[in-house]
Parts: C-alpha cells; structure tokens; sequence
C-alpha cells in the first residue's frame, strides 16, 4: 500500500501544482488513500520531496531526481533561448533538440500551449507574450546556471 501511495503520491506533483500537505492529503484522499497528515509528512521524507518555486512565484513540490535530471539534460543542450511575441526559440547543439525538448515537456511549465523540435531548434507556444518573456527569463537563468531548482 505505501508504494502505491508513494507512486501516487509522485504522479499527482507531476501533473498538479501541490503546495502543501493538507492539499496533497485531500489529492490523495480523492484517489482513495485514507491518509492523516502525518502520513503525508513521512511520506515526503521518505520520498526526499523538495519544495520548488515555480516561474509565477509559487512554491511546489517536486521530486529532486526528476527536476535535477531533466534540468541537466536542458541545460547541457541548450545554446541560446529568444522570444517574439508568444513563441520561444531555443537553439540547441545539433542533433540534440529532441532531446532537450522532451525534458522541456516533462517539467510540465505552466502555459505552455505545445512545442515543437527539430534537429537543432524548439519552438514553444507560449499562451501570451508575458508567458513567453517570464519562462524565457527562467531559461536564461537555467543555461547560465543560476537555477537551484
């Protein structure tokens, strides 16, 4: 039963943003996983859960292997990140964009409309030019790697 908590536990902080314990029992309740805050408590210990802000300022959990990984393998790929209107461009060495983008779509950012990758190049629809110019900027810190994330 606990490791099908844990898993769960794993797949609700990728798919939603958790901000705190008593929202990630109710999630887990909803599931029906009769929990008590304590439980939860351990269960993030265990799971060595680590509490993230995001580019809107709030804070979540996410899995520290997951983040670590998947932001390495960006930021190893990545040469260079613009914005026009609401699309991003990423420039990647070559060969390496499918790469890259696919560890840019499992970081689930919010308002992201899709991406598309090339050889080289990914494109990302971003909902609004203020979404484009803000994941840009996290971009930029993420390369230059001054993200703790």
């Amino acid at each position: 039963m606990k490791n099908k908590r844990h898993n769960k536990i794993l797949d609700i902080i990728k798919l939603q943003n958790v901000e705190t314990q008593e929202m990630l029992q109710e999630l887990l309740q909803d599931y029906g996983f009769k929990v008590t805050q304590a439980t939860v408590s351990r269960d993030i210990k265990e799971l060595k859960l680590i509490k993230k802000l995001d580019e809107n300022g709030v804070y979540k959990y996410v899995s520290p292997l997951d983040s670590k990984i998947k932001q390495n393998i960006f930021m190893d790929t990545v040469m260079g990140v613009d914005y026009a209107m609401n699309t991003i461009v990423v420039k990647c060495h070559t060969g390496m964009a499918q790469a890259a983008c696919a560890a840019l779509d499992s970081m689930n950012y919010d308002n992201i409309v899709g991406t598309l990758a090339g050889d080289d190049t990914i494109f990302v629809l971003m909902k609004t030019e203020a979404d484009a110019e803000r994941l840009c900027r996290t971009f930029h810190r993420m390369i230059r790697g001054q993200s703790n994330a």
